[in-house]
């Protein structure tokens, strides 16, 4: 199983899933954690997607299992294209059949985070 982390370390806000990766990868080394830049383009090798991201405007961790949660960021230019714009595309493009963003707040603990995304991580097992 491959998961997709997204995160900038050098941001505090959105930093949090970098953070907990080297613990989940400890935990749980049978997945495969590959972090991405949501700005760039992704090579989708499997049609189920797995995320661990900070989301902004949600106070408690939660499990995004489409889309349609988020709303479309403003787009005016190439460099406006973002995780959720590629994400769209690929889902129109058939190469997402199902997608499940672990939704980290920027203002929990390293410790509540952790817990969440093993817990959820454990059960795609």
């Amino acid at each position: 199983m491959k998961v997709f982390v997204f995160g900038n370390p050098d941001l505090d806000f959105d930093s949090l899933p970098m953070l907990l990766l080297p613990e989940l990868q400890k935990k749980l080394p049978e997945i495969d954690f590959e972090i991405k830049d949501p700005n760039e383009e992704w090579e989708v090798s499997e049609s189920e997607l797995i995320i661990i991201d900070t989301v902004v405007g949600i106070d408690k961790p939660t499990v995004f299992e489409n889309l349609e949660n988020f709303s479309a960021p403003p787009r005016v230019s190439a460099h406006d294209f973002d995780a959720y714009t590629n994400l769209k595309y690929l889902q129109k493009l058939g190469k997402i059949k199902k997608i499940e963003i672990i939704g980290l707040p920027s203002m929990i603990s390293k410790d509540v985070a952790i817990e969440f995304a093993i817990k959820i991580l454990s059960n795609s097992l």
